[in-house]
């Protein structure tokens, strides 16, 4: 099954959940339940390392939608970017194997969210990824969060984004695209 279509499926059950009642705070833990498919292994029948970033973009789409992000973005033009991404494996998930994504907002800071994805398998992480984000209008230009946070609520519970997330992110960044960055090796 292709992302595209788990996309559309993990969108839809969402806002079902939400329409029963079911959305969640902005600290709040989202779970999937997803099964790995032959299109998401390669050629040693575990799932290709590639494929894990984009089953974890399923993780986000459940966040989004459970916390109300979702229609306030949609409502205001708005949409979000992943700016930079690091994923740890630990073990591999194997052909037909179930397994959830867990995601959750680990906070922010002045430009960007930063959320956590975990595989797991009967309560063992296999992988996990961190995510910085970013909110951009569809105007143009990078939504302060003061404007996010006035349509959406600043977010009460998420805990303080650990030292070593904001290193991470201080050392993975790149230039703006207002400002050169050529592609030079030493």
């Amino acid at each position: 099954m292709n992302v595209i279509w788990r996309t559309l499926l993990v969108h839809l059950r969402a806002r079902v959940r939400v329409r029963r009642g079911g959305s969640l705070p902005a600290n709040g833990l989202s779970r999937i339940r997803l099964t790995t498919m032959p299109t998401d292994i390669d050629i040693l029948m575990h799932m290709n390392n590639g494929r894990y970033m984009s089953l974890f973009d399923l993780g986000r789409w459940d966040v989004l939608v459970h916390t109300g992000l979702w229609d306030a973005m949609r409502a205001h033009g708005w949409y979000a970017v992943v700016a930079s991404e690091t994923i740890t494996f630990r073990k591999s998930l194997r052909l037909w194997q179930r397994f959830d994504v867990e995601s959750r907002f680990l906070g922010h800071d002045d430009r960007s969210l930063y959320l956590e994805h975990r595989a797991v398998v009967d309560g063992e992480i296999y992988a996990r990824a961190i995510v910085r984000a970013r909110v951009l209008r569809r105007s143009g230009g990078l939504l302060p969060h003061d404007e996010l946070f006035a349509a959406t609520g600043r977010p009460e519970g998420v805990p303080d984004v650990e030292p070593w997330v904001r290193e991470w992110a201080a050392a993975s960044r790149l230039p703006s695209t207002k400002k050169p960055a050529p592609s030079t090796w030493d």
